[in-house]
């Protein structure tokens, strides 16, 4: 590449096609407790505490439940130019989007990225109120802001390599004695990742997520949802995680659409923040404490459109799956190969 890519500050919202927005408020607002910026017939979007930004959420409907877009803000507006400039020396499709396209977002980029993923750059945006000291509102299960996708693709290195040319660093992988890698992290904001790669059938994403400041308030979201008698909600966790160390809970929203609960990551804004390097047979690296991995986390992932709306095809990985090197004989992820572990390897 010759041209200069964005400067990408940090992920900044998703949009999901939704089949009842009724179902899905129920579940954002009502259980969640995300802040409603602004409604429709057609849409929902949605905030989190600390958040000043429009939105961190839309939920669109529609009649199948995809991905419609993840968004990145940039520094300035001189970098939606260098988007467009880079993505079409990079030889996909790119829109150039009017401000007010997408309700509270200034002029955008929008490009399908090498990936096959739909990927907007903005930089302005509508400034609402931020309720980070607004308790009178806060639920006990508070969420505080928008923390990072995580997104299905075949080709780990490959989808590294192309978040590396936007200057994206890699946090923490998982890999095995072969080399075969099986994930990666990825940040620019100075937490442990803005996007995760997991290598599996894509482009699908796999989730988004929100950090919440305590575990309390995730308790408290699995005990709202068991007194709404909605414990399959649930669909891994609570726990903590080995990479990342950060304390965790998978739900799946009323159209499948997988929603992380997180907090208490680390900083990796220092230049030589190290990468840690994990083995796939080590089963602490997905929880912390051993607990097996459910098998739908690992097959089960939303499809995702292309910028005309229509669902993108998915391609196979040819490598092996993280599940299918560590699944056990009860059908969940858990490995009890004699390979241990290497924790702390520095890149």
């Amino acid at each position: 590449m010759t041209t200069t890519p964005p400067d990408v500050l940090r992920c900044a919202y998703a949009e999901l096609v939704v089949t009842d927005l009724a179902a899905s408020r129920a579940f954002y607002v009502d259980v969640l407790g995300l802040v409603v910026t602004h409604e429709d017939a057609e849409a929902l979007y949605l905030r989190a505490f600390e958040e000043y930004l429009h939105h961190s959420l839309v939920l669109r409907k529609g009649s199948t439940p995809a991905l419609a877009v993840l968004a990145y803000r940039v520094r300035s507006p001189l970098d939606l130019d260098l988007a467009e400039t880079y993505y079409r020396e990079l030889g996909v499709r790119v829109d150039r989007r009017p401000a007010g396209a997408t309700r509270g977002i200034g002029e955008a980029v929008r490009v399908v990225d090498p990936l096959g993923f739909p990927v907007e750059f903005f930089h302005e945006a509508e400034h609402v109120e931020r309720f980070t000291q607004r308790y009178d509102v806060h639920g006990a299960g508070a969420l505080s802001r928008l923390d990072h996708f995580n997104l299905d693709t075949p080709d780990v290195p490959a989808a590294r390599k192309y978040y590396e040319g936007l200057g994206f660093r890699v946090s923490e992988d998982i890999q095995d004695d072969e080399g075969t890698v099986y994930a990666a992290w990825m940040f620019r904001k100075p937490t442990v990742h803005d996007v995760a790669l997991t290598g599996g059938d894509g482009p699908r994403l796999h989730h988004i997520a929100f950090a919440s400041h305590e575990r309390h308030q995730i308790l408290h979201i699995c005990d709202h949802l068991g007194a709404l008698r909605k414990p399959g909600m649930i669909e891994r966790g609570p726990g903590r995680h080995g990479v990342s160390n950060a304390f965790y809970l998978y739900l799946r929203d009323p159209d499948g659409h997988r929603v992380e609960i997180y907090t208490h990551d680390y900083y990796t804004g220092d230049p030589d923040n190290p990468v840690i390097t994990w083995d796939v047979h080590d089963n602490q690296r997905r929880d912390w404490w051993g607990n097996p991995v459910v098998p739908s986390w690992y097959t089960d992932a939303s499809v995702v459109l292309d910028l005309d709306g229509v669902v993108r095809p998915v391609v196979a990985r040819a490598e092996p799956r993280e599940a299918d090197v560590t699944i056990g004989a009860d059908g969940f992820s858990f490995s009890t190969g004699e390979t241990e572990f290497k924790l702390g390897e520095q890149v």
